[in-house]
């Protein structure tokens, strides 16, 4: 009997990558996407925001000082009659902004950290976990704060006020978040760098910076990427602290937690001053964690079929 115009059941089905699972499993849990829309909602808004509701951020209006929220001006005023959701529009950027590099810092420290101890191991590796512990044992809030205040007039002097403070929280911040990272990237090494396909590439005359980069760095990615979306809502809320404890960006500088700060004497007369940028840090936030855990159940090889 011919085969002739044969198909098998099995190429009827068309493959799916590793990320095509992931996403479709990421897409079955509704808060993750839900989360998703809410955060894309915040970003877009305060990345496009300002030319869609072209008022000033600095511009000063006395007449309208402390005003509630109105059709003019819809969350309100501030004491020196500034409209709110300008300086939202406008910190959001920068609140975001912190988040996101130093989310960078901390993985890259901690994938360095991590991957080296993870490939190396021996005496390496330990003076490297013990470098790690002894960060983790450090009270993170009071040492953050101890920081800012020393170095911050040396960083304006550098940088400029306001770059000088950006780069000087981000570095803080980040480099105090990296041990979770750096353990996670060690404990996939440690699993991933005696099989069979490291092995061969190393027979096969892989230099150490191949094989970390290339063949075993991919195969630990999963939880990276996880831990990199809660260490953007991690610095968010490290910023909003500072910010809300005055040690943060100047006056002039409206993020979210400034604005926390700038509302304190006033939750009373006028709460709306406060309700606002602590809704804007709760949904993002709350939205980025529950990202991270729907990434984490998505890329759990468990989950993937």
């Amino acid at each position: 009997m011919s085969l002739t115009g044969y198909t098998s059941p099995h190429t009827l089905q068309p493959q799916r990558t590793l990320w095509q699972d992931v996403w479709r499993r990421f897409c079955q849990d509704q808060m993750a996407i839900a989360s998703l829309v809410i955060l894309a909602l915040i970003i877009g808004s305060v990345l496009i925001g300002p030319w869609i509701y072209p008022v000033s951020a600095e511009q000063i209006d006395f007449a309208r000082a402390a005003s509630p929220p109105s059709w003019t001006h819809p969350f309100g005023t501030n004491d020196l009659g500034q409209d709110q959701l300008a300086r939202m529009l406008v910190g959001g950027r920068i609140s975001l902004a912190v988040g996101v590099v130093a989310m960078i810092v901390s993985v890259s420290v901690g994938t360095l950290v991590g991957a080296i101890a993870g490939f190396y191991g021996g005496v390496l590796d330990a003076m490297l976990m013990r470098l790690t512990d002894l960060f983790l044992s450090l009270p993170e809030l009071p040492l953050l704060l101890l920081v800012i205040y020393l170095f911050r007039d040396t960083a304006r002097a550098i940088a400029g006020p306001e770059l000088g403070i950006f780069i000087l929280v981000v570095l803080i911040i980040g480099g105090l978040k990296w041990m979770s990272v750096a353990r996670l990237v060690r404990a996939g090494f440690l699993s991933v760098r005696e099989r069979d396909f490291v092995t061969a590439a190393r027979a096969l005359g892989a230099s150490p910076i191949t094989l970390i980069w290339r063949h075993i760095l991919p195969n630990v990615i999963s939880p990276v990427i996880v831990a990199a979306t809660l260490a953007i809502g991690n610095a968010i809320l490290a910023e909003s602290t500072l910010s809300f404890l005055g040690l943060g960006f100047s006056p002039d500088v409206p993020t979210w937690g400034r604005m926390l700060f700038d509302a304190y004497n006033r939750l009373e007369s006028a709460p709306y001053l406060a309700i606002f940028p602590g809704l804007a840090i709760f949904l993002t936030v709350l939205s980025i964690h529950y990202i991270g855990d729907g990434l984490r159940d998505a890329l759990d090889p468990k989950t993937l079929r």
